[in-house]
């Protein structure tokens, strides 16, 4: 591999920079992104069971705050009633509607940065072989006693850094682009699975502060 590098010369540095952020990026969000901390299967039961008549003390809501995603959205909606008990439901839907613009945000922190790498690889990739097809033309052009030019040596270091950059950038842009679908897929269903829960669990606080 460093032997590649070295082969392809000096523009297939940044190819390589973009590629060690993208595996970052891919790992983080791996980790970031299980269903454990967005959205615990049987995390909404569990917070309509324990308020079913009564809103939950302030230990268990920051428990449930704490939680996940989803339990940063649904102690939202507890925070508001322990604030004013008489809250409007426009007020209570605003206030987990607010998280849950936060929690959107963060579950989309660095999809654009890996979308960038999958777009610009490619042209970062099709500069080096710019690049080596000029050395290759140089290699070619006329001395200045007026013999043909044509360096051989210098003719396959440019061919090498044009195939070497063309083939890299598309190795780094390829996975960078599936795992981009991937995720935003993953995000989405995501906010699906939360906007649906919040909703019941709206409904549900609006006919708990009327008893």
């Amino acid at each position: 591999m460093l032997s590649i590098i070295q082969a392809a010369g000096w523009p297939i540095w940044p190819l390589v920079a973009c590629s060690i952020l993208a595996m970052a990026l891919i790992i983080e969000r791996f980790l970031s992104l299980k269903t454990g901390k967005i959205a615990p299967p049987k995390l909404l039961d569990e917070a309509l069971a324990v308020s079913r008549t009564s809103v939950p003390s302030p230990d268990v809501v920051r428990q449930l705050e704490q939680n996940s995603a989803l339990g940063e959205v649904l102690a939202s909606g507890f925070r508001a009633l322990n604030s004013d008990p008489r809250c409007s439901e426009a007020d209570l839907r605003a206030s987990m509607e607010s998280s849950g613009r936060a929690v959107a945000h963060r579950l989309e922190r660095y999809l654009n940065a890996l979308a960038t790498i999958a777009s610009a690889a490619p042209l970062l990739g099709l500069l080096g072989t710019v690049i080596g097809m000029i050395e290759i033309f140089g290699s070619q052009a006329p001395t200045a006693g007026g013999a043909p030019g044509g360096n051989p040596a210098q003719l396959a270091h440019g061919i090498s850094v044009a195939l070497y950059n063309t083939a890299f950038g598309l190795i780094v842009a390829i996975p960078a682009l599936i795992f981009w679908r991937y995720f935003r897929g993953r995000v989405d269903e995501y906010l699906l699975t939360l906007e649906l829960a919040s909703e019941r669990f709206a409904r549900h606080l609006v006919q708990l502060r009327r008893a």
